[in-house]
């Protein structure tokens, strides 16, 4: 059956948003187009109507995790302009966040695996990066920049840890150093 090129963009953008979500919870290779379609609520068959491959649907949606991740910390920075580092720190390494896997950062969720899966998925998070960045500086080098860069390392970093360790406690505790950092 056809369908019209309104539903087929709308079904695409299901697929990229849904994929998005599910990449940060199980990663790259911990689901398959079944169940990425599956989720979305569409068939096997249509994915490639859509998409060259899995990789192209992981770039296309990180880019948008990363487009969202980006829209969460300028509302935040919105919200504080005398202190973005502080507020985005605040935000970022909450027990929320902590627990948002799905819909939160897709750096501490992702970045790991993009060396694997190729250079233009890692181009998409070098964009991503430097677009994150300058929200906190608002420039493009100086010593604002390089304080950002390590603002940001730090936060990722803490909250990878945080996730990993599977105890509440010194989840809290990690992020809380991090915290301590920013």
């Amino acid at each position: 059956m056809r369908v019209s090129r309104e539903t087929a963009a709308k079904n695409r953008e299901k697929v990229v948003k849904t994929s998005g979500r599910l990449f940060r919870r199980h990663g790259y290779d911990g689901i398959g187009i079944a169940g990425l379609m599956k989720a979305a609520g569409l068939t096997h068959g249509g994915f490639y109507k859509q998409f060259k491959d899995k990789d192209a649907l992981a770039v296309e949606s990180t880019e948008k995790a990363l487009e969202e991740n980006r829209k969460y910390w300028r509302e935040v920075v919105d919200a504080a302009p005398d202190d973005r580092l502080g507020a985005i720190a605040d935000w970022y390494l909450s027990g929320k966040h902590l627990e948002r896997q799905s819909h939160g950062c897709a750096f501490a969720s992702l970045a790991a695996e993009a060396p694997r899966h190729g250079p233009e998925l890692q181009r998409v998070f070098g964009d991503g990066f430097n677009q994150s960045v300058a929200l906190l500086t608002d420039l493009e080098s100086g010593p604002e920049r390089a304080e950002a860069i390590r603002k940001i390392a730090c936060m990722v970093g803490t909250l990878i840890l945080a996730r990993a360790v599977g105890d509440k406690d010194l989840s809290a505790e990690i992020l809380s150093a991090g915290r301590g950092e920013i």
